[in-house]
């Protein structure tokens, strides 16, 4: 068995640590429908809370605060994430000319306390 740093360096990057990144991509998600409709708000501590357990999550499964905010600040995860939120959108008949079509998602996401919607309340 390896031990130390061989075996840190076998970690996958946290884009594939499926339970930190799609919970991150949901919060995102939230994010981008609550700015973009009106009668729709952001649950934030409630997205401040998970992104804190996630962090200590990472922490536990070996990776550094440092390695972390790199996954978080990288200009190339973000874009990544913003092209898999942008066709999670488009798939649902969302479009950006039309604000009223995030309202309408928001509510079927609150509505069906989705991962998403979870992190929504209407006003």
């Amino acid at each position: 068995m390896l031990l130390g740093p061989a075996a840190a360096q076998a970690k996958p990057p946290l884009r594939e640590v499926k339970e930190i990144d799609d919970e991150l991509y949901y919060i995102a998600v939230a994010k981008e429908i609550s700015d973009l409709c009106g009668d729709i708000s952001g649950r934030r501590m409630k997205a401040i809370g998970v992104m804190w357990n996630l962090r200590s999550k990472a922490n536990r499964l070996g990776y550094s605060d440092a390695e972390i905010r790199a996954y978080v600040e990288s200009d190339a995860e973000k874009a990544r994430m913003r092209a898999k939120g942008e066709a999670f959108l488009a798939r649902h008949g969302v479009s950006y000319e039309k604000p009223e079509t995030f309202c309408a998602l928001g509510r079927a996401e609150i509505e069906r306390n989705s991962a998403i919607g979870v992190y929504l309340r209407a006003n």
